[in-house]
């Protein structure tokens, strides 16, 4: 999953990236209304964690703004203040949920995982591709009703090829959203977590939908399709 948070507390902004990382999110950061804004209309984000008090445009005019641009990406808002007039507005401008500070993280990663089920319009809890079923909300995978156990990398990028069954991602792209924009190692990590998966999804069921495209990147075939 990759986060875009807009939030101007640095301090703040920084304990929530480490605490979402901490459970696999990927997160790039904004620090005011503006550049938020303009991260949220050229990135590619599941979710979208914004400030209300911002420096620029606050947060009400950020979520306003995306949503006149068509921008769907569910849209958690945060805000110091109480009440409910603040929920309300937020709910009303385009915003999919709510969180006062101070919160706990465990709170904020459900509520995330939930808002990316839900994406833009229903989606069920589990995902599914053929015999291949992946549920985000209790961390399990199965496949023709056998049960595999996966590291939490390897889950995060099956997620992320199951929720675009046949669409070639390149390596960069699987880089941002499954180990996040700032990481420095080698991008033959991801070969390196594919092959695991293969090994682990595929192979012990005669299957080979998760394929290389040469000089492009991978895809996982829908085979029903």
């Amino acid at each position: 999953m990759r986060v875009l948070l807009v939030e101007d507390e640095v301090r703040l902004a920084e304990t929530i990236r480490r605490g979402l990382q901490a459970e696999e999110i990927s997160v790039d950061c904004a620090f005011d209304g503006e550049e938020g804004l303009f991260k949220a209309q050229e990135g590619s984000y599941d979710a979208i964690v914004l400030d209300i008090m911002l420096p620029g445009r606050n947060g009400y005019e950020v979520c306003q703004k995306l949503r006149e641009a068509a921008v769907w990406t569910p849209i958690l808002m945060l805000t110091a203040r109480h009440g409910e007039s603040d929920e309300a507005r937020a709910l009303n401008i385009g915003a999919d949920d709510f969180l006062s500070k101070p919160f706990s993280y465990l709170v904020l990663v459900a509520r995330l995982r939930a808002l990316v089920r839900r994406g833009s319009g229903p989606r069920p809890t589990a995902i599914r591709v053929d015999d291949l079923e992946l549920d985000p909300a209790r961390r399990t995978c199965v496949r023709a009703g056998n049960a595999i156990g996966l590291t939490a990398r390897e889950f995060a990028l099956l997620e992320f090829f199951m929720r675009r069954p046949g669409a070639v991602l390149s390596k960069q792209h699987i880089l941002d959203h499954v180990w996040g924009v700032d990481f420095e190692g080698d991008d033959n990590i991801v070969e390196v977590y594919v092959g695991y998966l293969r090994r682990k999804i595929d192979g012990p069921f005669g299957r080979r939908p998760l394929q290389t495209v040469r000089g492009v990147g991978y895809r996982l075939l829908q085979e029903s399709s």
